[in-house]
């Protein structure tokens, strides 16, 4: 992104799941918003996914320490509305 400050202009929550909310529960275990978020802050052009299900595999959270996630989905239906998504 050529502005490296990128900032939300709106905010929902998610009502049911999908692979795209179950790649934001992720990012957002790991102290991010979201995908462009996690790439300004850790100067990063990929991450690191599953090459059979395109789910996240791991994240570096803000301290260094890292999250691994499995090849299967993490987001159960109970967390789903806890889900935030940026609308930029």
């Amino acid at each position: 992104m050529a502005n490296s400050d990128v900032k939300p202009k709106s905010i929902s929550r998610a009502k049911k799941w999908s692979e795209e909310i179950e790649n934001l529960y992720r990012f957002q275990q790991a102290g991010y918003r979201d995908e462009i978020e996690y790439k300004q802050v850790k100067q990063v052009s990929m991450v690191d996914r599953w090459p059979e299900t395109g789910y996240v595999k791991k994240l570096q959270r803000r301290d260094n320490t890292f999250y691994y996630y499995n090849k299967q989905r993490e987001c159960d239906d109970k967390e789903v509305h806890k889900v935030k998504i940026y609308a930029y």
